[in-house]
């Protein structure tokens, strides 16, 4: 155990072999001085893939006309991150520097790149790229890493990928020290760090690492769809099942009745047997029934997924278990998948394409791929059945950015995404209990802000009203976890 402020020596010899975590008051591990343990990224032994640009782009009919670079980034001791880095396709130099992580946790930002946002959308015949009328490189640089080790092409030395997120948020901060050591001419460029889904603990906790550090521009926070507390997703997701006509009446009953008492519901962590009994039901009709859980008017790719499946050698399992994690129905897959070769495929989405580009031995050499790293995968099991959830609220986080009024935070949600629906995020903006206008807490109907609706400026104020420069809610009709604000 190191001393109260332990100094980068005392860590270098704790992160070596062992896991590095953060001390805090409470628990004992502090966080050393940002910027000031860049040895923690022994160089000599980082792969050779490091910053080499992307000359030739397979399946693109006409290759592009800004610079995309793709290769390793040191996250720690023998730990490697994978990124692909477009710049902005006019003004790089003084565009914003975009980071983009995907959820899970232990999903990769490829798949954001390739089916979201990024300059080139996949085809289905997982051959061909087509250019992206709405990539975010349009107006600013983006950064997508593959995030934790394991994930994608991501790897470590020792091929041991349990973690967690305090870890995952180090790991990821000298990840971004790194891409800026390689690229020193973005590092006085405005930073939004963004993400989506378990982004939603990603990016807050990542963000805590990033405002201590003044060597790096941070301007702001994005995120979609995500998951910023288990308790208010958990107890928002009953009440849209419900509202949408998911839930029959007898059911929704017995669920007031077993599961709320004196006018407050415990759908999360209720001890009460018949609850958790109906609470099973529940979870059957909106994850096992063949609804799609990102997208519940969108038709669920494959058909009913069931929790697991085998299709080859390969058991598949499709829970990324961000819902009721407390619930003991969860993760019985577990069990049976001992010694299995198991592949983990979000529900109802199709990863053949992007998975046969990016395993093709052309994409592989042209991104610079290390022969260390594994056959790419949407989502790695390994990393998710072994990630250690320390935090069940991102309340801390959002606070501390918040109470500088430096940071811009923009949380935006698709509202027929099942898995972080847009209930439990306008619960969580409201439980920050920030003022509208300097007057008291404000409703989530202060926060709701669309290009079209000038007229909620007049409402709150004279002009666009302050508190929307600093917090933002964003809900969008018809979209889902997959929402790259078009």
């Amino acid at each position: 155990m190191p001393a109260a402020n332990p100094t980068c020596q005392e860590l270098r010899g704790l992160a070596e072999g062992t896991e590095l975590r953060a001390w805090s008051s409470k628990s004992g591990w502090l966080r050393p001085a940002p910027g000031h343990c860049d040895w923690l990224c022994d160089h000599r032994h980082v792969p050779k893939q490091r910053l080499l640009p992307v000359t030739y782009l397979p399946g693109l009919s006409k290759q592009p006309s800004f610079r995309h670079f793709s290769g390793y980034l040191c996250a720690g001791p023998g730990k490697y991150l994978h990124y692909w880095f477009v710049e902005a396709q006019s003004n790089p130099q003084s565009s914003p520097l975009v980071l983009w992580l995907n959820g899970g946790p232990g999903c990769s930002s490829m798949e954001g790149f390739l089916k979201e946002h990024g300059p080139f959308l996949i085809q289905p015949d997982g051959v061909t790229l087509k250019y992206n009328e709405y990539a975010w490189n349009k107006i600013a640089n983006i950064l997508y890493v593959e995030s934790p080790a394991g994930v994608g092409f991501s790897y470590s030395d020792d091929k041991k990928y349990a973690t967690n997120d305090t870890e995952v948020a180090h790991n990821n901060y000298l990840a971004l020290k790194d891409f800026l050591r390689l690229f020193p001419e973005y590092s006085k460029n405005d930073l939004f760090l963004t993400g989506e889904s378990y982004g939603g603990v990603y990016i807050p906790t990542l963000a805590e690492w990033v405002m201590q550090d003044p060597s790096l521009n941070l301007k702001g926070i994005a995120v979609g769809n995500g998951l910023s507390s288990y308790e208010i997703n958990d107890n928002s997701l009953v009440y849209f099942a419900y509202y949408h006509g998911l839930l029959g009446t007898e059911l929704w009953k017995d669920l007031q009745e077993f599961c709320c008492s004196q006018g407050k519901c415990n759908f999360h962590d209720n001890s009460n047997l018949n609850c958790t009994l109906k609470m099973g039901e529940m979870i059957q009709i909106v994850e096992e029934s063949g609804l799609n859980i990102y997208n519940l008017y969108a038709p669920c790719d494959g058909g009913v997924p069931g929790s697991m499946r085998y299709e080859g050698d390969y058991l598949i399992t499709h829970d990324l278990g961000n819902s009721f994690i407390r619930m003991p129905l969860r993760f019985s897959w577990r069990q049976v998948s001992s010694g299995a070769r198991v592949r983990m495929d979000p529900p109802c989405t199709n990863s053949t394409a992007p998975s046969m580009y990016l395993n093709s031995p052309e994409v592989r050499k042209a991104l610079h791929i290390s022969p260390e790293a594994p056959e790419w995968q949407v989502c790695s099991f390994d990393v998710n059945r072994s990630y250690k959830r320390l935090y069940m609220q991102m309340n801390e986080q959002y606070l501390k950015l918040l109470g500088t009024t430096k940071y811009r935070i923009l949380v935006y949600n698709g509202d027929v995404d099942m898995a972080c629906n847009f209930l439990g995020d306008e619960w969580f903006v409201d439980s920050l209990c920030q003022k509208v206008n300097g007057q008291g807490p404000g409703h989530a109907s202060h926060w709701l802000w669309a290009i079209c609706c000038t007229w909620m400026w007049q409402e709150h104020g004279q002009g666009q009203p302050q508190v929307l420069k600093t917090l933002l809610l964003l809900p969008g009709a018809g979209g889902s976890s997959a929402l790259a604000l078009h």
